[in-house]
């Protein structure tokens, strides 16, 4: 069997229809299929098809619950709540969504928290989507715990992802960071571990906190944070907005993202959306044309996002090369 070439359209389907058939609700395929062709578009893969698999998987051994109905709650005008019920986060920021955006822009600024909840794909997207709509979105969410604290051994925190979006004032962001608390992410280490590869110096702790660099050892040990007790105490931060605040499960108390074991993880999400024209108005825009041009200007030197910025437009003419192996995988699913 060749490679197949398929559209961002054919993408968006195939990932919407092979989750249906593991059991997910149209609501809960579409939202996570919308989220599969984004990773796709920015070249970020293994977010992407790559992950409809295990999707797809953890529809069929209850990891996720298909049918779930998010609950969407308004405890506080500026505070959205939202109760994943287990099912995809995806659907339940979607759910939640409308409220968020309308308190942010009545109030200045608001918040969208999700519980029982599951990955959310990448993160930066939905601080994007808070730009693309003029506010400033902040996003954060947790993972199962796979970093130990510096000086110990055993996992903590996730790899604890934040991102921040900033509008560009004509309906897109400006620049997108999206970042983890880990050295490297996890999923590169899975795929070192299937492949049989070595992983990098620096990346990964074995079970005895000993630094390693055998992939499988690595999975059994800990992660190690980006930047030492720094990194660490980032991903503190993120688990103290996305579990604790959000009302999820801590990274110590959720099932692993892979396999099927466990049951469902409960993570949460916590996303903060500001409305500039509530605080500095038109100059928040001229200080940030101000402090990008300072990056852009440099030769060499390119804003957060941009990379992701360039493998957009070359994959939208493109389109998205999808190997047999990974094809076979998506039809066995």
């Amino acid at each position: 069997m060749t490679d197949t070439t398929l559209s961002l359209d054919e993408v968006e389907d195939l990932a919407r229809q092979t989750l249906i058939r593991a059991g997910a609700s149209a609501g809960q395929a579409t939202s996570v299929a919308r989220s599969t062709r984004l990773a796709e578009r920015d070249g970020i893969r293994s977010h992407g098809l790559m992950y409809v698999p295990i999707y797809a998987e953890h529809l069929r051994c209850g990891k996720v619950l298909g049918g779930a109905d998010p609950v969407v709650s308004r405890p506080r005008p500026a505070a959205v709540q939202v109760d994943a019920a287990h099912g995809f986060a995806h659907a339940a920021i979607d759910a939640g969504w409308p409220e968020f955006d309308a308190s942010a822009r009545a109030q200045g600024i608001a918040a969208l928290a999700v519980s029982r909840s599951y990955n959310c794909g990448v993160l930066g997207h939905h601080a994007e989507r808070l730009a693309e709509a003029g506010l400033v979105g902040l996003c954060f969410t947790n993972a199962p715990a796979s970093i130990a604290p510096i000086g110990g051994a055993t996992p903590v925190i996730g790899t604890n992802p934040f991102a921040l979006a900033v509008p560009d004032g004509a309906g897109r962001a400006r620049l997108v960071i999206d970042q983890s608390a880990s050295a490297v992410a996890k999923s590169e280490i899975i795929l070192r571990a299937r492949k049989g590869e070595a992983i990098e110096p620096g990346w990964a702790l074995d079970a005895d906190g000993q630094p390693t660099e055998d992939a499988e050892a690595a999975l059994a040990g800990s992660m190690l944070p980006a930047g030492g007790q720094k990194g660490f105490g980032m991903g503190l931060m993120v688990e103290i907005f996305a579990a604790a605040l959000s009302g999820g499960n801590l990274g110590l108390e959720a099932s692993p993202f892979s396999g099927p074991k466990g049951g469902p993880p409960g993570t949460g999400q916590f996303f903060v959306g500001v409305d500039p024209a509530g605080f500095s108005g038109d100059g928040f825009r001229d200080a940030i044309s101000r402090l990008t041009d300072a990056i852009t200007a440099q030769q060499g030197a390119r804003l957060p996002g941009a990379r992701r910025a360039a493998n957009r437009e070359r994959i939208e003419t493109e389109g998205v090369q999808v190997d047999a192996a990974l094809m076979d995988r998506i039809k066995a699913a």
